[in-house]
């Protein structure tokens, strides 16, 4: 316990949750859901959720979101996990890699609109958070006038506990809905820890495989407030798929069922005012590229 409590105090700390990443040759991350089916066609679950802009990776789901104060022609977004782009090493960032990804995206009923493809991985990190932006060839303004859809917006604001929230899988056309439990000080899985995660409410965010990148999105709103990312599967003590929960003074808390999110506000305190991420901003506290 001292040992974690120093690594915590002493450097910014490190994550990764396997809970949604489904089968794929090209990534490395042992997740407990690699033998999951194929995401399905219909929407049998999607009701009474709003599905509008949320998207489904071939992997992963995920979420067309933008900042408070994008503009419409600025080059759409998509929201994941990081670990949806592939095992990211603790203390690394992938940034402004090119990238040919396609993505399904969603409508209110969770049927498939389209097909929107990306340009670049602008960001993507699993340290500190678990997260990854991906630029879309299409702007705001095209996707809007081609589908009809708004993006979410993400918070520029920590969600407070006891939020209600409701998690949207693209992957799973299926939605949670609980609150906000707790937020903790840090959450160590295997090699890789988070910071300030967000534990849900039970029952209700029951997440499974294939829900990794999902938004979370607070309830009767069209807001991210975090990204879901993890889940304790087996009652297991720090271990890849059973994260557990480590207190400023180095306490574990862990127990099966716990189920996770990873903050997203972070992005505004790296975001110029001409909408670029610049980490050399005074109070930027994302996990920085490598020179």
């Amino acid at each position: 316990m001292k040992h974690l409590a120093m690594s915590f105090a002493a450097a910014q700390l490190l994550s990764v949750s396997a809970l949604a990443l489904v089968s794929s040759n090209s990534f490395a991350f042992p997740g407990w859901d690699r033998n999951l089916p194929p995401a399905p066609e219909s929407a049998d679950f999607a009701s009474p959720y709003d599905y509008s802009g949320i998207v489904a990776l071939s992997n992963c789901s995920g979420s067309l979101v933008r900042f408070d104060d994008s503009q419409d022609e600025d080059k759409a977004l998509v929201l994941t996990n990081g670990h949806c782009t592939g095992t990211i090493e603790p203390g690394t960032v992938r940034y402004k890699e090119s990238a040919n990804r396609t993505f399904d995206l969603l409508n209110a009923a969770g049927g498939k609109l389209g097909k929107v493809t990306t340009n670049q991985l602008v960001y993507a990190t699993m340290t500190k958070s678990d997260m990854a932006l991906y630029a879309l060839n299409e702007t705001y303004a095209v996707i809007v006038k081609k589908f009809g859809i708004q993006a979410l917006t993400v918070s520029r604001t920590q969600p407070a506990v006891e939020t209600a929230i409701e998690v949207i899988s693209g992957y799973w056309k299926r939605g949670y809905s609980c609150s906000i439990e707790t937020i903790s000080f840090g959450l160590q899985e295997g090699r890789w820890n988070f910071e300030s995660s967000i534990r849900y409410s039970r029952p209700g965010c029951d997440v499974i495989g294939g829900t990794s990148g999902s938004p979370v999105i607070e309830a009767g709103t069209r807001t991210v407030v975090a990204i879901n990312n993890s889940g304790n599967q087996d009652g297991l003590q720090c271990k890849v798929n059973n994260p557990c929960e480590i207190d400023a003074d180095g306490g574990i808390i862990f127990k099966k069922g716990y189920s996770y999110a990873q903050q997203t506000y972070w992005l505004y305190s790296c975001r110029t005012e001409a909408g670029v991420l610049d980490f050399t901003l005074p109070g930027c506290v994302l996990p920085k590229p490598r020179v």
